[in-house]
């Protein structure tokens, strides 16, 4: 609280009594966090950007809303780099990299914060990652779950967004060749199904994170194959034993559709937040062009509400759904989370859940 005092008390004002304190603290806690998925901005995105999209018609109709939030963290699922050599140490199929005009599509988007911890940061070797850390850096954008040695990749990164200090971890369970291993680049890489693997992050890291000065701390994690509508039972184990050791937010995504949420106790679980921007071909039954874009609140009590605002995702271009749309999207998603009884309500803008009495 007293950094936040600091700007908040004028140089030779009187000094404010207890109730102009708590009221300035929780001034200080509210924030409205947007996450979303997959951001996949290489290939048919960096092309169309390079013929003359813009970054923000890549938002659509959404972007506003993005805007308006305080801040949004999502998976960065693409280097942005010019480097030509793709990974080669091992057999790999797809290899994402953005053009370096993609990172105005991210700051249009308002995106304050990414997870590279995935199977695609590093598609163009280790120069790929460099050049994304150094432009990630010079827009401003945090990130966290690939860097350049294992000590730097479990650590969490600092934001602020809105009237609060997060901490956000970045793991994956995907592409063990990217493993930041000694002192070599690379990702945060676990296995949730060992069990000292998947004691990361650590109850003594989170207690860290949290004297550093965070008040929520996220763990951004891309685990599990693709097109599942649920996680496994070693997935899912691993993300509420991360709740048991103090996690606020679990920020999930690899699957490319949306899995369900879940609520324990006074903290989250989003499951997957499955793709939000992308050239990916559509599955007619699946329906990975299906997502939503998640909004956070918090006060001073902690968590507030959930709002979901459902979206169909287009060839480099996200929208909101039209109403024949959104309603299968919210079907869907009430019927995932009720298997973790979670309970949707339907708004005018999609769904809500209510974190506060």
């Amino acid at each position: 609280m007293g950094r936040e005092l600091l700007t908040w008390i004028k140089p030779g004002a009187p000094w404010p009594r207890k109730h102009q304190l708590v009221a300035a603290a929780a001034r200080a806690k509210v924030a409205r966090i947007g996450f979303v998925g997959d951001l996949m901005l290489g290939r048919l995105v960096s092309e169309q950007l390079r013929h003359g999209r813009t970054p923000e018609s890549c938002w659509g109709d959404i972007g506003p809303l993005m805007r308006q939030a305080d801040g949004v963290i999502a998976n960065l699922e693409c280097a942005i780099t010019t480097h030509a050599q793709p990974w080669h140490r091992t057999a790999k199929v797809f290899h994402f990299g953005a053009d370096p005009k993609a990172i105005d599509v991210l700051r249009a988007g308002n995106i304050r914060a990414v997870s590279l911890a995935n199977n695609h940061i590093l598609d163009f070797e280790t120069a790929g990652l460099f050049d994304t850390l150094d432009t990630l850096d010079r827009a401003g954008i945090v990130h966290a779950g690939a860097d350049r040695s294992e000590a730097e990749v479990f650590a969490p990164a600092a934001v602020r967004i809105g009237g609060v200090e997060i901490a956000l971890f970045s793991v994956t369970d995907n592409e063990p060749p990217f493993a930041a291993r000694g002192g070599e680049a690379g990702t945060a890489y676990l296995d949730p199904s060992d069990r000292a693997s998947a004691a990361r992050p650590s109850a003594a890291e989170i207690v860290r994170a949290r004297a550093n000065g965070a008040e929520f701390v996220v763990l951004s994690c891309h685990m599990g194959p693709n097109m599942v509508l649920e996680p496994s039972r070693t997935i899912r184990s691993y993300r509420t034993d991360a709740v048991a050791r103090g996690i606020d937010i679990v920020h999930g995504h690899s699957a490319h559709v949306v899995q369900g949420v879940e609520r324990i106790g006074h903290s989250l679980v989003l499951h997957d937040t499955g793709d939000f921007l992308d050239d990916y071909a559509v599955d007619p039954i699946l329906h990975n062009d299906w997502s939503f874009i998640f909004f956070l609140e918090t006060d001073a009590r902690g968590l507030r509400r959930l709002n979901l605002v459902p979206v169909m995702l287009e060839l480099a271009q996200v929208r909101r759904a039209r109403p024949d749309e959104a309603g299968p999207i919210c079907a869907r998603m009430i019927a995932q989370s009720a298997k973790f009884g979670t309970d949707f309500a339907q708004t005018a803008e999609g769904l809500e859940l209510v974190l506060q009495a």
